[in-house]
């Protein structure tokens, strides 16, 4: 039996194909930057998941999400243990880029207080070595 979605023509999309993460290289030897790439949901977190697992022990991974077009409870769960994790071990987890719809969510939930966040990946290597920063966040 095929779905109406197979009869229009129109091909179903992998999570795969609906996220992925990329990794930049940057000249500090303590930051990661990762790029959110796509549909940040249940289906699709995984990837994020794995990435954020194998820099856990980077001083300061920073996540470029200009590109991430959408991300609900699942994915914004994911950052938030992800940033405690970090903490935990020293580290920082910041924000980059973060554009609607997904700085909606961070506003409701009340997310974005607790990153700290930076209009752009310059601005964020910039503020490599120093407490602070960014325009919203309270880390501590």
């Amino acid at each position: 039996m095929r779905d109406e979605a197979s009869e229009e023509g129109e091909k179903e999309v992998s999570p795969r194909e609906r996220f992925r993460v990329e990794v930049r290289p940057v000249p500090q030897e303590e930051t990661a930057v990762l790029v959110l790439v796509g549909e940040l949901d249940r289906d699709t977190v995984d990837p994020l998941r794995e990435a954020l697992a194998e820099r856990l022990g980077a001083g300061r991974i920073v996540l470029d999400c200009s590109a991430l077009g959408f991300c609900d409870s699942s994915g914004l769960n994911t950052l938030l243990r992800a940033r405690l994790r970090m903490r935990e071990a020293g580290g920082r987890l910041e924000l980059v880029g973060i554009r609607r719809p997904v700085a909606r969510m961070f506003e409701i939930t009340g997310a974005r207080a607790v990153f700290r966040v930076y209009e752009t990946l310059d601005e964020a290597l910039s503020e490599r070595g120093r407490e602070g920063g960014g325009i919203h966040g309270r880390e501590g």
